[in-house]
């Protein structure tokens, strides 16, 4: 009894009236707000089947283009684009299916359209094919270059370049721009098909950075070099230099 006779602390009567607040406006809201057809077939309103059926269709579907298109589509079925919906560049086609006069498709021509997959984006897959705008073939349409139905480069991209683009720029802005990839890093054959399972190596002591920079080195006479004895003493050259860009200041 005298478990009953104690007084309710203030906070859980305050708490009790807000919570008892929010189950009112909770079914206010759902006999007021939401309609009443809504989770007769699931989580979404019965009534919204016949309006997304009664909207104008505007697509047409890629398949259709086989009919007028077929060596176009064909070009493009064994391309990098097959993936790539003809509309996703072209615009809703329905119109133009029924009477091709009437709406005759546009491809994209101006420089910003292709950038939207292809600008450079650290976010996006690795190898999948990126440009910085801003510098690769200035105020030159991407068409120019490539067929956007079958995209192959101009030329062929470099081993290294296809998977370590933001490197690949970095390094050719740098002294180390003729130095081959291969000459500092040992690649594995498998790093090609697996590159997170086969790494490749990396240098991992001072004299490797010192067959060309010692002063004793061999290497070309306008390479820079460095006592290695005093310079950085214990430390390894790329805790002070980076590889890809070693600029001294």
């Amino acid at each position: 009894m005298n478990f009953f006779n104690k007084k309710i602390p203030e906070q859980v009567t305050r708490l009790s009236i807000l919570l008892i607040i929010l189950i009112v406006v909770f079914i206010f809201v759902r006999s007021k707000l939401v309609p009443p057809d809504f989770g007769e077939y699931g989580h979404y309103r019965t009534s919204a089947i016949d309006e997304n059926i009664s909207q104008e269709i505007k697509y047409a579907g890629q398949d259709i283009c086989y009919d007028c298109h077929d060596d176009v589509v064909e070009t493009k079925r064994l391309g990098y684009h097959k993936n790539v919906a003809c509309e996703v560049c072209h615009g809703p086609a329905v119109i133009h299916t029924e009477d091709p006069e009437e709406l005759i498709l546009k491809a994209p021509r101006n420089r910003g359209y292709c950038p939207i997959c292809h600008e450079y984006l650290p976010s996006r897959p690795t190898g999948f094919p990126q440009i910085v705008a801003a510098s690769h073939n200035p105020m030159k349409p991407c068409i120019s270059c490539h067929e956007p139905h079958d995209p192959k480069p101009p030329e062929a991209i470099k081993e290294c370049k296809a998977c370590h683009a933001e490197i690949s720029r970095t390094k050719s802005l740098s002294h180390h721009v003729y130095v081959e990839c291969t000459h500092c890093h040992t690649t594995p054959q498998e790093h090609k098909i697996q590159p997170r399972d086969y790494l490749p190596s990396k240098p991992s002591t001072r004299e490797f950075c010192g067959s060309c920079h010692a002063e004793d080195s061999d290497a070309s006479a306008d390479i820079p070099r460095v006592d290695m004895f005093s310079h950085g003493e214990r430390y390894t050259c790329w805790q002070c230099h980076y590889p890809h860009l070693p600029e001294v200041r």
